[in-house]
């Protein structure tokens, strides 16, 4: 059976849809699954104690507990076969709540690293899976930053299987929404299969 790792960083929690494609998709799969959901739980903002605990040899408790929950998020990837991403745009970007997550998670030496050939992504053999929710409608478009953010840093990191799947016009009313929803639900219906 494989192991799943699914990330939810919505401030909506229930409301989101993000959040709510990524649990059909759940429901689609057979799978030991790890779940955390950083909009309701959120990391510990990562600042100057946890950059230095991360980089280098920690010098205080703080640190410590830095290194140490980055070890943990790592270890938890290292161990799953996919990864789930719930991704919803907040004014053109990611939650807060993911990059944190994403700054815990890109380690120099341990998760990727530098060569002569530029950066080498040390993740290998993982597939990912991110659900996009945007209020507008910005695919392919110049807007498009949710997903060029995250198939930049799961490429950075070593994650180069990556499928996206938008639910795109929330904002736009509800018929909008609805055909956005399960347009995307077939969408995961067919990813599903291959996961």
């Amino acid at each position: 059976m494989k192991n799943v790792l699914v990330i939810k960083s919505s401030i909506l929690a229930d409301n989101s849809t993000s959040n709510k494609l990524v649990d059909y998709l759940k429901s689609k799969i057979s799978a030991n699954f790890t779940e955390h959901d950083f909009g309701v739980s959120p990391l510990p903002y990562y600042d100057l104690n946890a950059a230095s605990g991360t980089r280098g040899e920690p010098q205080n408790d703080a640190q410590r507990a830095a290194l140490d929950l980055s070890n943990k998020l790592i270890g938890e990837v290292n161990n799953s076969d996919v990864l789930v991403f719930a991704v919803p745009m907040y004014n053109l970007g990611i939650p807060a709540q993911l990059k944190t997550y994403i700054d815990y998670l890109n380690r120099a030496g341990v998760t990727f690293r530098y060569t002569a050939n530029g950066p080498e992504g040390l993740i290998k053999g993982k597939k990912a899976v991110v659900v996009l929710a945007h209020g507008g409608i910005y695919k392919d478009g110049p807007a498009d930053l949710t997903k060029m953010y995250m198939q930049t840093v799961l490429n950075f990191i070593g994650i180069t299987d990556v499928k996206f799947v938008y639910a795109e016009g929330i904002g736009y009313g509800p018929d909008v929404a609805a055909k956005a929803v399960e347009a995307a639900k077939i969408e995961l219906d067919r990813i599903a299969q291959s996961l």
